[in-house]
């Protein structure tokens, strides 16, 4: 008998990946996932979620403008994904005489969509293991050089045998850190416009402040479709094209739902590194982390000053700003949490016993692996503190343009006459496109801010930068005298002064153009690396690459999934509350209502101001349908999934593949979910889809967007 619970003991410690822990690949969901699936409330089969050869739920889930997920929710293409995932298209269509991102936008039939320039989304086809194909083609003896070079060759191959001639974009992607291979084929449609906006009052409601905290009560939504030819296909904009007719959509429910209900969500989660060690831990907590939010926090201070002194530069910038205030505030709890929960020392302790077992193991390849992963943090350190400087800096448009024009610019000048006039027409569309809403005077503090802090915090700045410091004294001042006058003596400082250069090339005037010559600088020292870093860099790729390989030998048994980097996942949970929160309005704190938002209305206040007709629906209890049974306004609410940036707009389902909501954020206190799953505080913060529908239909009376859907009720 007591052989017998040893067993069972033994066997719920190789299992330990909890019910609600996983971002599972759709292929495996039938051998790894289905019964807990079933037993918590799916009623679906597995190909009625994945199929190939028949519609399935996989076909309604897109990725959206490469960093979200979307969902299609109609017959006619109509896609869902969260407001801040359409903010750059909607900012970008907007004006200040038509300011769609401030006051939103609802077109009233097909005519009156939106096309943005460059908008797109992309459905996934199918996928299929190659790891046996690939992983044939290296051995142990080869550098990591030689072993990429063959990888990618066999890639080539495998993506010219699966696109069909170009109709598809295949992706092959490697998991486990080099140790498995999938290949992933894509449909594109680049014809994506907008249909319907909430103001940002609404879809940003509780702007940088709520941003990552509960309770929510955030209309992060906004609507779009797709437009194919006239068959069906992929085609660029067109009068001509038509809305896609897709191959599944989802029905849309507003029957509700009650805590510890099953839900589920698909979608494209970004990135995680639950591998990480502890050393790759305590590295980003004290340097890589710090410096990311001090880089970013100053760049907010200075595009805030110009943003609230014109509402055109708002509109500019609003996008940019929105993406740096996000990861501003998520690095910053990254830090917290890994700190609060220890999450280096759990690392250390798994470390452990992965090198009791490496010793024990027959194939000595394991033994060393710790000490040289171990052995590269610790001098990559200061490295790694720079790389996070530096890589906020280089969003600074000012940091980045000189060389991006100049390069091509500089091939342009050593050319004839002919061939100028060749690639005259291109490089003016790229000089538009990268000068288009550049505010100057933003862009020149910005550009110098970031030069001084970078300067005085990091360590083997770039060689011109520390030469400028040296000369002129590292201030503030200083560098922004520095910067104003490189400008006034350089042919980036607008575009008309670039396309006079085009005119009139002259190699010598561009090779000591002052904002060239640093852009080079920041550039090429963002790319340098050692011979001895490449040598550190080796080392740890293998190391790595068998950590990860030797920790799964250690525990065979155990149920894996791979990290995310958007591919398209499966998460399973249920609807749950966290603890009690006495500033939640609801009855249990699994949901928010709408009496909640309007507790936290402040007028005039960017972040907590509100529509006046909101608060009049409110004040009349004018929900229509959309109301839940006990009579109040669901607005946000939580479920236990594992998700991660980039599942942005991911639908949340119910146990039939009927939508309840869109995922848009997580909490706080689970901030270290990236590299570590805490089963009892990771939370996904949703929009509830009564809500969505509520403003859609009663707030906008946008009623033909409502007919257009598959209710169920």
């Amino acid at each position: 008998m007591k052989k017998i619970i040893f067993g069972l003991l033994l066997a719920l410690f190789i299992l330990p990946v909890k019910a609600n822990e996983g971002m599972w690949f759709l292929m495996h969901i039938e051998r790894l996932n289905y019964v807990d699936m079933q037993k918590m409330g799916l009623q679906l089969t597995p190909e009625e979620i994945y199929s190939v050869n028949n519609s399935s739920l996989k076909d309604a889930i897109v990725q959206f403008g490469g960093g979200c997920t979307a969902e299609i929710i109609s017959d006619k293409g109509l896609v869902l994904t969260n407001h801040h995932c359409g903010y750059g298209a909607i900012a970008e269509l907007s004006t200040a005489e038509n300011d769609y991102l401030n006051n939103g936008f609802w077109a009233q039939n097909h005519e009156e969509e939106m096309k943005p320039e460059s908008l797109s989304v992309r459905f996934f086809v199918r996928m299929d293991d190659v790891s046996k194909r690939i992983l044939g083609q290296v051995n142990d003896e080869m550098t990591e050089d030689e072993r990429e070079a063959a990888i990618n060759k066999e890639i080539a191959k495998i993506q010219k045998e699966n696109d069909e001639g170009g109709k598809y974009t295949v992706s092959v992607k490697s998991f486990y850190n080099g140790n498995e291979f999938y290949y992933f084929v894509y449909e594109d449609y680049n014809d994506v416009r907008l249909v319907g906006t909430p103001p940002k009052s609404i879809g940003k409601f509780g702007g940088d402040t709520d941003n990552w905290e509960w309770p929510r009560h955030t209309g992060d939504f906004a609507l779009f479709r797709v437009y194919a030819d006239q068959d069906g296909n992929p085609a660029e904009y067109s009068e001509d094209n038509v809305p896609l007719n897709p191959k599944h959509h989802l029905p849309t429910s507003i029957k509700g739902f009650k805590e510890n209900d099953f839900a589920m969500i698909l979608g494209y989660p970004g990135r995680t590194n639950r591998w990480m060690p502890s050393g790759g831990i305590e590295q980003n907590v004290e340097y890589a982390y710090p410096a990311w939010v001090e880089a970013s926090r100053t760049s907010m201070d200075v595009m805030e000053k110009y943003m609230s002194e014109d509402a055109q530069v708002n509109l500019d910038y609003a996008s940019s700003y929105a993406g740096i205030a996000n990861y501003w505030k998520n690095r910053q709890g990254m830090i917290d949490a890994l700190k609060q929960h220890k999450t280096a020392k759990s690392k250390r302790k798994a470390e452990r016993k992965f090198k009791r077992w490496a010793k024990k193991n027959e194939d000595g390849k394991y033994k060393n692996v710790m000490s040289v992963i171990n052995d590269y943090y610790d001098n990559t350190n200061e490295i790694s503190r720079h790389n996070n400087y530096m890589s906020i800096m280089l969003r600074s448009k000012l940091a980045t343009i000189p060389y991006r024009v100049g390069q091509t610019m500089e091939y342009y000048a050593e050319q004839n006459e002919a061939k100028q006039a060749e690639l005259m027409p291109r490089i003016k569309t790229q000089v538009t496109r990268l000068y288009d809403g550049l505010h100057m005077p933003l862009e020149k503090d910005l550009l110098a801010a970031q030069l001084h802090l970078y300067s005085e915090k990091a360590e083997n700045i770039a060689p011109m930068v520390k030469e400028i410091a040296d000369e002129n004294g590292n201030t503030i001042e200083a560098w922004t005298t520095y910067i104003n006058q490189s400008i006034d003596n350089s042919i980036f400082k607008s575009e008309k002064e670039v396309n006079e250069f085009l005119d009139n090339p002259d190699a010598e005037v561009l090779a000591k153009d002052p904002l060239y010559l640093l852009s080079n600088d920041l550039l090429k020292r963002y790319r340098y690396k050692s011979d001895e870093q490449k040598a550190w860099d080796d080392k740890f790729k293998r190391a790595y690459r068998l950590m990860v390989k030797g920790m799964r030998l250690q525990n065979p048994d155990k149920k894996y999934y791979p990290d995310a980097n958007s591919t398209l996942r499966l998460t399973y949970g249920k609807v749950i509350s966290l603890p009690e929160d006495e500033t939640n309005d609801a009855k249990y704190n699994y949901y928010t209502t709408l009496k909640g938002t309007v507790a936290k209305y402040q007028p005039g206040d960017d972040e907590f101001d509100m529509p006046k007709k909101l608060i009049e629906l409110y004040e009349n209890k004018d929900f229509g349908q959309y109301a839940d049974e006990d009579g109040y306004l669901p607005v946000n609410f939580l479920t236990d999934n594992d998700i991660t940036g980039g599942n942005s707009g991911s639908p949340v389902l119910n146990g039939n593949g009927e939508l309840i909501g869109l995922a848009f954020d997580g909490n706080i206190e689970a901030m270290a979910g990236d590299v570590i799953f805490d089963d009892e505080l990771q939370r996904t913060i949703s929009v509830d889809i009564r809500y969505v529908l509520f403003l859609i239909d009663k707030y906008a009376g946008a009623t033909h967007i409502i007919d257009e859907l598959t209710l169920v009720k």
